[in-house]
């Protein structure tokens, strides 16, 4: 006789695969890349840092009374030693602490980068979007205001409207708007030219939905890949124009330890040997930059399916 027992399963029964959603492929080719892992964790290092800067930097540096002009003045980055405090980057001429002057310097260089990306982000957006959904003499005008805005140096049209308005950060936000929404408005034109002459957009039209709805819940979202590649670059962009308005005195003011204002104190005392006025500020500015550069080479990888390896 058989003794099988034939209601017994021989094996269980397998586990539902998890669903691979559009934002887990995403991160999963984005992490296929370590040097943007290491530029992404770089650079919340640093965002950090500047967001902490009132708890962990050693100085205010806005604080006058905190200032030894007269014996911590231009002196090397070491540990004091005789109870007084330790400058581990040493001081600049006003007896200002590096490092705590490349912390608040950081959270001017990433609020100004970040928020005149976001405000360029949406007027050229807006003026792309409708100048390739409206078309004809709309988008003639508008792609002519963006030849005649990419057709001047940025730095250049960024000097000339400071010396206009005046010195201050919102100036500064202002003059980067002015000198970037091209950039997204010619690379959201290209893309909703291309997306305009799909089928959804084409039923959508037949549906008489409204234009409104057309544009904001169809056309948009499909828009938004190249445009986070486009508004990554220019954050690192804005931040190096910053630091070069204020290096050339038109920036932020000289009461704001901005990195382009430290490295620009610091430049005059560079044959003299006192480096580290300019150096440490340089290197917070180009780490800053590279960092990420790092996260938008990854995500033009990424995003654009073209340029997948």
């Amino acid at each position: 006789m058989s003794s099988a027992t034939a209601g017994t399963p021989a094996t269980s029964p397998p586990q539902a695969a998890a669903v691979e959603t559009p934002f887990r492929r995403f991160v999963a080719e984005f992490a296929e890349s370590r040097l943007a892992l290491f530029g992404l964790g770089l650079f919340l290092l640093i965002a950090a840092a500047a967001l902490l800067a009132p708890w962990i930097a050693p100085q205010d540096p806005y604080d006058l009374a905190q200032l030894d002009i007269m014996d911590g003045r231009l002196e090397p980055g070491s540990p004091s030693g005789d109870g007084r405090m330790t400058y581990w980057l040493g001081t600049d001429d006003q007896g200002r602490d590096m490092l705590s002057g490349i912390l608040y310097g950081l959270r001017i260089s990433l609020g100004v980068g970040a928020g005149s990306a976001i405000l360029a982000c949406l007027v050229g957006a807006s003026l792309g979007m409708l100048a390739a959904y409206a078309g004809g003499r709309t988008d003639g005008l508008i792609m002519r205001l963006v030849d005649l805005q990419l057709s001047f140096p940025a730095i250049l049209a960024a000097l000339m409207i400071l010396a206009f308005l005046g010195k201050g950060v919102l100036n500064v936000v202002i003059a980067l708007v002015v000198v970037e929404w091209a950039y997204y408005a010619r690379t959201v034109r290209g893309t909703a030219l291309v997306e305009r002459r799909r089928e959804y957009i084409e039923a959508a039209q037949c549906l008489a939905l409204p234009t409104r709805r057309i544009i904001f819940r169809h056309l948009l979202p499909n828009c938004l890949p190249p445009l986070i590649v486009v508004g990554t670059m220019q954050v690192a962009r804005a931040i190096a124009l910053e630091a070069t308005l204020s290096f050339l005195g038109l920036g932020v003011p000289i009461t704001e330890p901005s990195l382009g204002l430290l490295i620009a104190n610091g430049y005059e005392y560079m044959l003299s040997g006192k480096y580290w006025i300019s150096f440490y500020p340089g290197i917070a500015l180009l780490v800053t930059i590279v960092a990420i550069n790092l996260v938008g080479d990854q995500l033009r990888d990424v995003l654009n399916p073209r340029l997948k390896k």
